[in-house]
């Protein structure tokens, strides 16, 4: 198989080992993404000069690091080729958060997460694209078209972070980076079949996102498996002088335990809101099918309820478009970005300025959220909308904490359903944001969540979430992993990747077709 297919810990072993280089595993992702990209649409800026340039660099610094004692952990990601959300900063290459208004913008700095993994060597391919601004939950808002799920490219590949998901699903990088306000990083992963953690608020650093929705965005990573998505984080975790919302805590150790199935003890919440009429009969048999197999690991189950989730939807949109009406304000056409300048009046009209400028570089999405936002906090209607929503977002946080000092996690569906088809649902805005109904309630608590692959309806991946205690992503990974161990789920490629792949031979390709008769 493609060194692209391989996971950071597979990768990272045979770098170690000396038997392939960081450059050579760059250019097969590069290669991949000139092979598929033309139909996943998954980048919107790919850095191959730049990346080049990284893996070599990657290639001299392991030669004269490996070895040296205590230098494990520095050698993580050394050389492990990913994409970045285009709504991520990345100091001297283009970010555009998928909209007109920053189409052209150069960013000057690196976004703390970032900077980060160029320390650790990671090698940057390039931008992904997402949801404009990270507004939608299916990537077809972008301003530069939507991305394809490459198990059905006529279908969604989620959103906000699509091109993310849809990137590591077709094997074009090793991980990707994402953000999650509202399940953007949880909800694409469960379309596409991968790995997405969306860590407790404040692990990694929001400084240099571009802000949607503060109080809930939060970095975080796409991988090929659970052990991947550890590692990412023990790279980008920590408290930053920049974002006084960060924590200094440890993070969990990225190398799991050895032991396989060993779950004896460990209790896992059930939520009965969770599990409701309206998931498909495909998603609730798979999720079925993967709690028998935890409880052959050990793991007992309790039914929990959590009666607030039904206002975790309408909390969630007052909150968010009162959020980012603020964020996208610096958005004017003066200081950076999309500037459309009045003929008649000349540049000395600010007014006409702002107007054309927002008016022209902002898309339909952005619009609404940006107008339900300001209307929300607007005098007379703040009381009743913007803080009456605080509050019962301070009930469902004090709701969730309660539930998980009776159980170690829970677990619920990720999504109710498979991707949907591109266009299906673009006409209908409240349906669109009912796409979060089972994600948002983390993010308005601030807890730590990840999304796994545990099976497929009609042909179409399938995911779990699984949500623990506030800085308690060790249980997630711990989990997790012991369910990847006993599953295979995980391991599944798309036909159409295993179509184009050339780095397959026959007898592989033939092999991986048949684990996908499921």
């Amino acid at each position: 198989m493609g060194l692209n297919t391989f996971t950071i810990k597979q990768a990272g072993k045979m770098l170690a080992d000396k038997e392939i280089s960081s450059v050579e595993l760059t250019k097969a992702c590069l290669k991949r993404i000139k092979q598929v990209d033309g139909q996943i649409k998954a980048c919107l800026t790919v850095c191959e000069k730049e990346a080049l340039a990284e893996a070599k660099a990657a290639d001299v610094k392991r030669a004269k690091e490996q070895g040296r004692a205590g230098a494990g952990h520095d050698l993580l990601l050394l050389g492990i080729p990913y994409l970045a959300k285009d709504n991520i900063l990345t100091r001297g290459v283009r970010t555009t958060a998928a909209s007109k208004i920053l189409e052209n913008y150069i960013a000057p700095y690196d976004a703390t997460v970032i900077r980060k993994l160029k320390q650790a060597g990671a090698v940057l391919l390039g931008k992904t694209n997402l949801d404009e601004f990270a507004h939608g939950a299916s990537t077809e808002n972008s301003a530069f078209g939507p991305s394809h799920n490459p198990w059905d490219l006529d279908r969604v590949p989620g959103g906000s972070s699509g091109g993310n998901a849809a990137a590591v699903a077709a094997d074009m990088c090793l991980f990707a980076l994402g953000t999650d306000t509202g399940g953007s990083i949880r909800q694409p992963a469960s379309f596409c079949g991968v790995v997405g953690l969306k860590p407790t608020y404040g692990r990694s650093s929001r400084f240099g996102l571009i802000a949607m929705t503060s109080s809930t965005d939060v970095p975080g990573p796409l991988t090929k498996a659970v052990e991947d998505a550890a590692i990412v984080l023990s790279v980008i975790s920590g408290a930053d002088k920049n974002d006084a919302t960060t924590v200094d805590k440890s993070h969990p150790s990225p190398l799991l335990a050895k032991e396989k199935g060993n779950l004896k003890g460990l209790s896992i919440g059930l939520p009965k809101e969770y599990f409701i009429d309206g998931t498909d009969k495909g998603v609730a048999e798979a999720l079925n099918q993967a709690i028998e197999e935890f409880k052959k690991l050990g793991a007992k189950f309790k039914q929990v309820s959590l009666p607030h989730t039904k206002y975790g939807i309408p909390v969630y949109y007052i909150i968010t478009p009162a959020e980012l009406s603020s964020n996208l304000a610096r958005h004017d056409g003066i200081k950076y970005g999309l500037s459309v300048e009045d003929g008649e009046r000349g540049k000395t009209d600010l007014m006409s300025i702002y107007t054309k400028s927002r008016g022209q570089g902002f898309g339909q999405e952005a619009k609404r959220r940006i107008m339900l936002g300001t209307y929300a906090l607007s005098a007379g209607y703040y009381d009743a909308y913007y803080l009456q929503a605080q509050k019962v977002r301070t009930k469902i946080k004090q709701e969730m904490d309660q539930v998980l000092e009776t159980v170690d996690c829970l677990l619920t569906p990720t999504s109710p359903h498979a991707a949907f088809k591109i266009g299906q649902q673009s006409n209908d805005p409240l349906k669109m944001y009912l796409e979060d109904i089972f994600v948002t309630g983390v993010n308005l608590t601030g807890l730590p969540a990840i999304s796994i692959p545990c099976g497929f309806d009609h042909g179409l991946p399938v995911g779990m979430q699984l949500i623990g205690r506030r800085f308690d992503e060790a249980t997630l990974f711990r989990v997790g992993q012991s369910y990847e161990q006993a599953t295979e789920w995980h391991k599944m490629k798309p036909l159409n990747v295993i179509a184009s792949d050339p780095g397959l031979d026959p007898g592989e390709r033939s092999n991986l077709t048949h684990n996908l008769s499921y």
